[in-house]
């Protein structure tokens, strides 16, 4: 490489600004090397800032999108939060027509004296504690669903023991067509009313054979003969029926009526269907007042539910 090759590039640009009203020429020199640089750093500067521009401009973009995608999927959101809203509210009010269904039938098992059946509602059995509780859960897909699920079970236990509950009352449908044409002699109506607290049979988990029902109402209900007859006991029985009023109806019948309050017939006495006999109480072996109604044939207890 000679000399001359090895020499910097002196040239120069000169910049003259000329003013009006012929004042002062000014020159500006400007080596070429600067006027290189301020070319390449004008250059770059461009490129950097297309490239700031670019990136900021594809930043809005995808924030725009992903604002407009958030908001599409908390629109989604609500809809299927509104709509597992009102699917758990249509659970809730068939399990509330559940419940109903269920005391609508305990009612007619009680009338009939089929016996109640378990139910899963909250009331008592005067229909008047209605004590609840627990924790606040928020409906979601899991517990809907299994509140669903238990309902499709309780719907199905619920017409298998409708079922058994129609073939009960043709079963007693057709022994009341039966007795239609029995004489007044023969037990055919409730001793009193109120509600069947302990059913003809096994009870208190095999413990016990009941050879009546109890009906429970308030002390001091009456309590009727269910058929004319003639009473043969009437006062305390020490064998846990407490005050008891016997019945002889002929042809083998016997009924007891068991725990009265008071008694308002004598033995010997002719009664007839209707008549009242005795007053409800609780006294003998009895846990509140209520109605021992036995229906004895022949010396055997028989279910008094054949005879209602």
């Amino acid at each position: 490489m000679d000399k001359q090759d090895q020499k910097q590039d002196t040239r120069e640009y000169t910049i003259k600004i000329i003013p009006h009203h012929g004042e002062t020429v000014h020159s500006i020199r400007l080596p070429i090397r600067m006027v290189k640089y301020g070319v390449a750093s004008l250059c770059v500067g461009f490129f950097l800032f297309v490239g700031a521009f670019g990136y900021a401009s594809y930043s809005v973009y995808a924030t725009q999108n992903e604002t407009v995608e958030l908001n599409d999927l908390r629109q989604v959101n609500n809809i299927q939060q509104e709509q597992l809203l009102q699917l758990s509210k249509k659970a809730n009010g068939l399990q509330d027509e559940m419940d109903k269904l269920s005391q609508t039938e305990n009612e007619l098992r009680q009338i009939s004296g089929a016996g109640t059946t378990s139910t899963t509602d909250n009331e008592g059995a005067d229909g008047t504690h209605d004590g609840q509780g627990g924790p606040w859960i928020e409906p979601n897909v899991q517990n809907v669903s299994t509140a669903l699920d238990n309902i499709e079970k309780n719907i199905a236990a619920r017409k298998q023991s409708l079922e058994e509950l129609k073939q009960q009352l043709k079963e007693q449908q057709n022994v009341a067509a039966v007795q239609a044409g029995i004489s007044r002699m023969t037990p055919s109506i409730w001793p009193a009313s109120g509600d069947v607290s302990s059913p003809f049979g096994m009870r208190w988990g095999g413990s016990d054979f009941h050879p009546g029902i109890d009906i429970a109402n308030d002390s001091g209900t009456p309590i009727v003969a269910t058929a004319d007859g003639v009473v043969t006991a009437a006062g305390w029985n020490s064998g846990g029926y407490g005050n008891m009023v016997d019945i002889n109806h002929g042809n083998g019948i016997m009924t007891r009526y068991g725990h009265a309050r008071q008694v308002v017939v004598s033995a010997g006495q002719q009664v007839k269907r209707g008549q009242i006999i005795a007053y409800m109480g609780s006294t003998g072996f009895s846990t509140g007042p209520h109605v021992h109604y036995e229906v004895q044939v022949n010396g055997q207890p028989v279910n008094p539910v054949n005879y209602l």
